[in-house]
């Protein structure tokens, strides 16, 4: 297969139906969205690669009540679902675009399988982050993209951004989730080594032919089903191509200008431009109106090399953002802890401690002063906001475990099984000390209370109890554990010497807060009234979780949604007949994020 990606401005037109602007699951869903429906479109994409922050995602999508669940007996209804929402995200009642989301996912799902290559599966155990909440289930709502050979790309796998090297064995083997608990049985399982033989001899035939291997997971292969999707459809792709301005006429968004390898060029669109550029997580200046002070600018997204956000290019015309709000509560971004690698740039300067060490057993995090502060099994965003809720003794806090916990279960940046740890330890990220009291010296804490916090925190997770935080007393908090541990997955003694350290700090993984949309992804100006010919999904919409974190996917489930019906509206292919019934949401957000604070773009 030839690559058709287009790098000068000779290969881009003048002129397409839709531009759609970032190359995530969101942009790509409604470039794939408008093309089946035969309309000629172009992605536009800044940097050099195809995914955003997708491609280096775990990929999950919520999607309640979807038929594939129900497919394998198991219970949901909408009705469900949105009592959950109801008690974990606030401000959704009488929100239009939440009623669209949920009366309109599974048809938007049900679209992209028929008419792309799109192919999810259920996964049946992963609860919802809150499962004493009324309404929640146990697994099911979340799909995951089904694996897909990278192979079947042609050129265009090498278009692909790569996950990141973290996610990685032998620097190309991508696994997925099933494989990691078989993974850590090899010592203990001749089945388990078998299989871990026969991953490996498949990744090394596809490194004959490959950069990587060519078996896809994750975040990683719904990128490359969406990419592969565009291609089969007609889509024109173009990278290093940032917009810089959107063009308007008599009140109508009808093109953009951008840059093509140094060239400027305007390209115009017959029904709409999408805005899919993946967010404000990288726009400093406008995300400091969202989050505490004491949050610093981490981000765990991918930065695009663009000058200008799609927040950037939508307020230059008029449009409305998020109400600004900046305690611990208001705060409109979507946490996760991460730790920091010294001397490296960019994505892979940081990394995200979701699901891989925190709630496993053996591991307490401490604070500056020797002392836990939060049970380390709760989802990464209530973990950061406990972090945000006492910033000046938990940031950064201090991951902390054993010798048996870094090799079995690895802690950051350092792989499980690794065989060497010499670079995370000479650049000072994993910090190892053979004496608990040298290790709080390290880490410059109080070393009474650091021993007295393992030695109390020892006494009761032997018996696999946590008293002081109740670690491992819920569904989704023993899911994320090891299921080998007895009694309790999340919780064992550390008491192995060396023991080791990693600093972890606030960082989001894409903000909540974004361009003011309608429930068909119509961008709003400051009176609430659309813009003609604009749209916004993915994270450059404002969420309609609002901040909150209820489950897993709950960024791509609605930028898969909301990219379908923004394209499928720009294109006039969406009746109205399941329009939501609640009444739209008032204008003051908009009006209060147009006039207050002097953003200016």
């Amino acid at each position: 297969m030839t690559s058709r990606t287009p790098h000068s401005n000779e290969m881009i037109h003048d002129v397409y139906d839709l531009i759609v602007v970032g190359s995530g699951a969101a942009g790509l869903a409604a470039a794939c969205t408008a093309a089946a429906h035969g309309r000629r479109v172009v992605v536009l994409e800044a940097s050099e690669r195809i995914g955003g922050s997708t491609a280096v995602s775990g990929g999950m999508v919520w999607i309640p009540g979807n038929s594939k669940m129900r497919a394998l007996g198991m219970e949901d209804s909408l009705d469900a679902a949105q009592e959950y929402l109801k008690h974990t995200v606030p401000g959704c009642v009488g929100d239009r675009r939440m009623g669209m989301f949920l009366a309109r996912c599974g048809e938007a799902i049900a679209f992209l399988e028929a008419r792309t290559s799109l192919r999810l599966q259920p996964v049946r155990r992963y609860p919802d982050y809150y499962p004493e909440a009324p309404g929640a289930t146990a697994g099911g709502r979340v799909l995951e993209p089904v694996p897909f050979d990278g192979s079947g790309l042609g050129d265009d796998f090498a278009l692909l951004r790569d996950p990141l090297p973290e996610f990685l064995l032998f620097e190309g083997m991508m696994v997925s989730r099933e494989d990691l608990p078989v993974l850590r049985r090899i010592g203990r399982s001749p089945r388990a080594a078998w299989h871990a033989a026969k991953l490996v001899g498949r990744y090394a035939l596809q490194r004959l032919r490959a950069h990587r291997g060519t078996t896809l997971v994750l975040g990683n292969a719904l990128a490359a089903r969406l990419l592969k999707s565009a291609r089969d459809l007609g889509v024109d792709i173009a990278t290093r191509m940032p917009v810089t301005a959107l063009i308007q006429e008599q009140g109508r968004v009808v093109g953009i200008e951008g840059d093509c390898a140094g060239d400027a060029r305007r390209i115009l669109a017959r029904d709409a431009v999408i805005l899919a550029t993946g967010g404000i997580s990288h726009n400093t200046a406008l995300k400091q109106r969202y989050i505490p002070r004491t949050a610093g600018l981490l981000s765990a997204t991918v930065k695009s090399p663009a000058r200008c956000s799609g927040a950037d290019l939508a307020t230059a015309v008029g449009a409305g953002m998020s109400a600004a709000g900046t305690t611990v509560d208001e705060a409109k971004a979507f946490w996760v802890p991460v730790s920091v690698c010294p001397g490296v740039d960019g994505i892979g300067a940081v990394f995200p401690h979701t699901v891989t060490d925190r709630a496993k057993p053996g591991l307490i995090a401490v604070d500056n002063q020797g002392r836990r502060f939060v049970n380390e099994a709760v989802s990464y965003h209530e973990f950061v906001r406990a972090q945000l809720r006492a910033p000046d003794s938990s940031i950064p806090a201090w991951l902390i475990c054993d010798k048996a916990f870094l090799w079995k279960y690895g802690l950051g940046r350092v792989r499980p099984f690794a065989l060497s740890i010499r670079r995370q330890l000479e650049c000072g990220y994993l910090r190892k000390a053979h004496s608990l009291e040298a290790l709080a010296e390290s880490l410059r804490i109080p070393s009474p209370a650091f021993v007295e916090t393992v030695r109390s925190f020892n006494a009761e997770a032997v018996h696999g109890r946590d008293p002081e935080f109740g670690r491992g007393s819920n569904i989704y908090q023993r899911h994320l554990g090891d299921a080998d541990q007895s009694p309790n997955p999340c919780v064992a003694p550390i008491e192995r010497a060396p023991f080791y350290a990693v600093a972890v700090y606030p960082a989001d993984l894409g903000m909540a807060a974004g361009i003011s949309t309608d429930e068909f992804a119509r961008v709003l100006n400051c009176d609430a009234a659309p813009i003609p010919g604009l749209y916004a999904c993915g994270n450059d919409m404002e969420s309609v979780m609002n901040g909150a974190y209820p489950g897993p996917g709950i960024t791509l489930g609605p930028g898969l949604v909301f990219g379908f019906l923004a394209a499928s509206h720009a294109c006039g292919e969406l009746d109205a007949l399941e329009q939501p019934s609640e009444m739209p949401r008032t204008s003051e957000a908009s009006k209060a994020a147009c006039n207050g604070g002097g953003w200016t773009p």
